[in-house]
This record gives structure tokens, C-alpha cells and sequence, in this order.
């Protein structure tokens, strides 16, 4: 399953594929008895998906035969062992692929020539994806991120390892991760590597990182790269963790030095957000409730979009104005929110998702206006 979202892949889940292309969205559940459902719900979405497929008059046998063997094979590497709180399958003529969520979503299923991602979309960013380095002088891995979790990446040269054996034959002693390692030739060309290689997943997938490692490593690999300091034009927040022997995780020890300095963060993004609302309130750029936000969102305006983590709304599109509906009544549109969030996203706006209750005085939704 996947387990992160980049730019380059969501181009690719975003192109137009010949028709049908399936999306099969399911609520799942990350503890007992309630993940018990899940399985159920599973192969039901699945049966929906199939019989709409034999249905549809205008998918051929040999389409609709290669459609349903890549349902299949998506069902085949669903893993609700390890559940969030939601999973999306995409499968088309000869291709599938499996998402897992931290955002929950509608059972649903889509048939049409392109993938429904406004979900997939809304969860990524509400996860506050970050990247992790983690370095010692013989091996650097590179982790992804998001809410209370890390998972290593395997990408490009990482991980990245060598030996400590000093290649030189007059010098075959082998040597501990003391100072003095930091300060050979050697040392300094692989951590100069994997600032290259570093800079090279920022530039594609820029989020903000930690790079957690001994005093001496995070020192070195500021004076041989640019990745510390913001460089090599990627201009992102980056935040040393001096804590050694994580090289090679486990994620959860990782996890455990990363998250002080991750909540930190959040909690000053979320200050950051409520502040430049409240600058755009004096200059009249602001716009706040589900209208207004989904009407400048249509039209571009929107320059930064704020949402409460768990802010949802089922309504019904009357022409002028967003109403109130139940999920499933007909014409209800459920992901509204999600809606709101994928086209912002797509007209260049930031989005950023903030605690419940931050605003409740505009309704759970806010923005800042470009003009």
C-alpha cells in the first residue's frame, strides 16, 4: 500500500485514464471491535464495484475482465492489519494501486475516465507530512512522516551506508563513530552524498524536515551541504535533533525524538495561520463559512485556506447557495469539504488544517483572499 503522497505521484493519479476508471472508498478502523467491519465492508465495495461494471453498457468484456483482475489484485494487498481511518483502491485497465488514510472518508465507488482524489488529497494535507534524515557516519536513512507515525524510505540512494574500515592500506584500523570520524575526508564525501541525494527529494516532494543525529554529524553535514541550511533553492523549515544511534531507527525510538520538535512546530504553524487570518480581516481579504469559502475557491481566490481537523459537511448545491442535506439523500454532495480543499489546492492556494474548535467563531473554515 501506499503510504505517501508526492506531487509527481498525484499528476499521475490526476490524468485521465479510458474509461472506467474505478475508485472504491472505504471507512476503515485502526482498533477492536470496530475494525471487526471492515473485511465486511471490503469485499461488499468490492461486489458493489464489479456488479456496475457488468452493468455498465458501455464497458467492454475484455475491459471490464481486466478492470475486475486489478480490483482484485488492489484486495490483494489491502493490509487492515495495519488500518487507519480510511483506504482508498484505484484500479484501471492494467493498473492498481492500494491508499491508506488518517483522514476518514465515504463509502463510495466511482466510475470514470479519471481517479477520485479530492479525498486522497484532503487526507494528505491534514497529515502535515515532514521528512526525517537520520545520520551516523556509516549509514543515513531518510523517513516519511505524518501525525504520530514514521515509515523509512526506500528512494533514490537511500538508505545510504559504508563501511568505517579506513580504505587506506596503511590504515585498515577500524573505527568507532567517536569526533574524530567527523573529521576525515571520507566522512565528509558520504555525508556530502546524502545531501545531494537529500536535495533531490526535497526538490520533488518538499516538506519540512528533521535531521536527527550526534552533535558532530548534523555539524559536519551543515558545513558540507546546503540542505541544512535551507539550500539548494529549497527554502524549507529544517530543525536538528542532536540525538545519536537512529540511524537505523527503530521508527518508534525516532518517532519519540522527532515528536517534541514536531508538536512544537505544529503549534506555531497553527499560531502562524490564526495570525495571518486576522491580518487578512484588516486589509478585507478574509472570507469565512462553506459559501463564501467554496465561491472564491471556484474562482482562484483563495490564497490560504484554513479547516478545522474533523470539520466535515453534507449539502445540496441549490444554484446559489450550499444547503444543508443528510448523507445519502439524493443530489447530497458528502465530501464538500474535501471538495473545497482539492480545488484550493489545484488554483495554488496553501492549505493548512488546524485543531477543532480554532474556528468555531467562522464556522470550522476560513481563508485569505489574493484580491
Amino acid at each position: 500500500m501506499h503510504a505517501a503522497l508526492s506531487p509527481a505521484e498525484l499528476a499521475k493519479l490526476r490524468r485521465q485514464r479510458p474509461y472506467p476508471a474505478v475508485s472504491v472508498l472505504m471507512p476503515t478502523h485502526r482498533r477492536e471491535p470496530d475494525n471487526a467491519q471492515d473485511p465486511v465492508l471490503l469485499r461488499n465495495m468490492l461486489a458493489e464495484a464489479k456488479e456496475r461494471l457488468q452493468a455498465d453498457p458501455d464497458v467492454s468484456r475484455e475491459r471490464r475482465i481486466d478492470v475486475i483482475e486489478q480490483l482484485d489484485k488492489a484486495a490483494s494487498e489491502v493490509d487492515l492489519t495495519h488500518a487507519e481511518e480510511g483506504m482508498v483502491l484505484f484500479a484501471a485497465p492494467g493498473e492498481h494501486q492500494v491508499w491508506s488514510l488518517g483522514r476518514t472518508v465515504p463509502a463510495r465507488v466511482v466510475l470514470s475516465d479519471t481517479f477520485l482524489t479530492r479525498n486522497l488529497v484532503a487526507a494528505h494535507a491534514a497529515e502535515h507530512p515532514f521528512w526525517v534524515l537520520a545520520v551516523s557516519a556509516d549509514h543515513v536513512s531518510l523517513w516519511s512522516g505524518a501525525l504520530d507515525r514514521l515509515t523509512e524510505v526506500r528512494r533514490g540512494a537511500f538508505p545510504l551506508t559504508r563501511s568505517l574500515v579506513d580504505p587506506d592500506p596503511e590504515d585498515q584500523l577500524q573505527v568507532g563513530e567517536v569526533p574524530s570520524t567527523f573529521r576525515d575526508e571520507h566522512t565528509r564525501k558520504f555525508l556530502r552524498e546524502a545531501d545531494i541525494a537529500l536535495a533531490t527529494v526535497l526538490k520533488a516532494d518538499p516538506r519540512p524536515l528533521y535531521v536527527v543525529g550526534k552533535a558532530a554529524a548534523l555539524s559536519l553535514l551543515d558545513d558540507v551541504g546546503t540542505v541544512m541550511r535551507g539550500g539548494a533553492g529549497t527554502k524549507l523549515p529544517v530543525t536538528p535533533v542532536p540525538q545519536a544511534g537512529l540511524a537505523t531507527g527503530p521508527p518508534e525510538s525516532l518517532w519519540q525524538a522527532v515528536r517534541p520538535y514536531a508538536e512544537k512546530r505544529a503549534e506555531a504553524e497553527v499560531a502562524d495561520v490564526l495570525a495571518e487570518l486576522d491580518r487578512a480581516r484588516g486589509r478585507r481579504a478574509f472570507a469565512a463559512g462553506l459559501d463564501e469559502i467554496r465561491q472564491n475557491a471556484e474562482t482562484g481566490r483563495v490564497a490560504l485556506l484554513a479547516v478545522e481537523e474533523n470539520y466535515r459537511e453534507t449539502v445540496r448545491d441549490t444554484g446559489g447557495h450550499l444547503m444543508p442535506a443528510e448523507r445519502g439523500e439524493r443530489d447530497a454532495v458528502d465530501d464538500i469539504v474535501d471538495s473545497i480543499v482539492e480545488r484550493s489546492l489545484d488554483t495554488g492556494a496553501e492549505v493548512r488544517f488546524v485543531p477543532d474548535g480554532a474556528l468555531a467563531e467562522v464556522g470550522g473554515i476560513a481563508g485569505t483572499l489574493r484580491y
